[in-house]
């Protein structure tokens, strides 16, 4: 990431960037930081969020934190529909996996499909995901989920480990800068 960042610079460039969050608080570093280098939408993608009210309270918080940030290049977000079928149809079968087992890497591959999918119907350059902030998530993992994706939808995907460089305590004091609300689990009834 760093190195196409360098190039871009030298070269004058500002891709575009469509950047699957899963909440305020993870993406508030990931804004901050990419914000400099790509044009981003935000793909607010979580149809394992349960219950609504919760999906509704993160969305919110994602609106209102986009909206009182400060970017060198412009940030916007793309709503998407909520239905917990898609998620629950995804994990059939896998609701007694462990956190961070077979049940979360697809949740993880579902929802790097969907902004892949939409990232190459809207002619984005680049896909991302603010999944690999959190010390919870396993980066290597995600990312090879997303390098698949891109490859399969001809998108390019964007590796990252948001956690590193101070990444995720950034998000932390973000989090309290902005007074975001911080979850205790991930979202799904089964990290509940």
């Amino acid at each position: 990431m760093d190195l196409l960042i360098e190039k871009n610079q030298k070269d004058g460039i500002i891709p575009s960037l469509l950047l699957h969050s899963c909440c305020a608080p993870c993406s508030s570093y990931v804004l901050e930081y990419l914000s400099d280098y790509f044009n981003i939408f935000v793909l607010y993608y979580n149809p394992n969020i349960s219950p609504k009210e919760e999906y509704l309270h993160r969305l919110n918080e994602e609106k209102r934190l986009i909206s009182e940030m400060t970017f060198k290049n412009p940030v916007s977000i793309l709503d998407c529909t909520y239905d917990t079928r898609e998620y629950f149809d995804c994990v059939e079968g896998l609701e007694r996996e462990p956190e961070g087992g077979k049940r979360c890497e697809k949740c993880f591959d579902l929802r790097l499909s969907y902004t892949a999918k939409t990232a190459k119907e809207k002619g984005f350059d680049f896909f991302a995901t603010t999944l690999t902030i959190s010390p919870l998530k396993n980066a290597r993992l995600i990312n090879e989920i997303g390098e698949k994706l891109g490859e399969q939808y001809g998108v390019k995907y964007l590796c990252s480990d948001f956690k590193k460089k101070e990444g995720y305590k950034r998000s932390i004091i973000l989090s309290k800068e902005y007074n975001l609300y911080r979850q205790n689990y991930c979202g799904c009834v089964f990290s509940k």
